[in-house]
């Protein structure tokens, strides 16, 4: 069952990453709940919090990470990488990954694994960065545009069902601007600064929708896309 307030409970609402990780959050359960039903495999889940957005007919959600990069061992179900899923071929109905495309010296590698593991006919859920400051560094190698998330996807033989822009620029441009505040949040600053965080994600959030619904090309300055795509059958 959804509980998108569990997912959303380490994003309070001082946290600069609130209004992307909100939007985010939205189109990663209606699109979970379209198309992964089944058994479904989360390819870095970290604290498999996504688990919280997959619906019932989810039947079985199974968390994917390296050893290396998680702080509770006990969530994580099957240690591998996003190159080496040691599972079978066709082992999963359906697959989500987010924010770990950036981080992978060979994506399309990664993406032929995923692949592999899901059955003819599955879906695959994924978020991917076009505008997003640097983090996790040193590994953070990547930023995608819709053209070349298409042309990474099908090289890697996935059918592309769905690519589309989490938001325009206002939230972009918003959620930049908290993070930059955050960064300089020392001393007596730091109360001003939470509070001006927790405006902007009120503010920013509504500003970009009615910005998206008057200017078609507000979606260029997207922060993220969500891809849909589909092992063809």
């Amino acid at each position: 069952m959804t509980d998108l307030q569990a997912y959303l409970r380490p994003y309070g609402c001082t946290n600069p990453a609130r209004m992307a990780i909100r939007r985010g959050a939205g189109m990663l359960v209606e699109a979970m709940g379209r198309y992964l039903s089944g058994r479904v495999l989360d390819i870095g889940c970290g604290s498999k919090s996504k688990r919280f957005l997959a619906s019932d007919r989810v039947v079985e959600y199974v968390g994917l990470d390296h050893e290396a990069s998680v702080h509770d061992k006990s969530l994580v179900d099957i240690f591998g990488t996003a190159y080496r899923i040691p599972q079978p071929d066709s082992s999963f109905d359906g697959a989500v990954c987010t924010a770990v495309l950036e981080h992978l010296e060979e994506p399309r590698a990664a993406l032929a694994e995923c692949l592999r593991v899901l059955k003819p006919g599955g879906h695959a859920v994924y978020t991917v960065p076009l505008y997003w400051h640097l983090h996790e560094e040193p590994r953070d190698f990547y930023r995608y545009t819709e053209h070349g998330l298409r042309y990474l996807f099908e090289g890697a033989g996935f059918q592309v069902v769905e690519l589309v822009p989490a938001s325009g620029f206002w939230l972009t441009f918003g959620c930049a601007w908290s993070y930059y505040l955050h960064s300089i949040a020392r001393g007596p600053f730091r109360l001003p600064v939470r509070l001006a965080i927790a405006v902007n994600n009120l503010f920013f959030p509504w500003l970009d929708g009615c910005d998206r619904r008057f200017n078609r090309d507000s979606r260029r300055f997207t922060w993220m896309y969500l891809v849909v795509a589909r092992r063809p059958a």
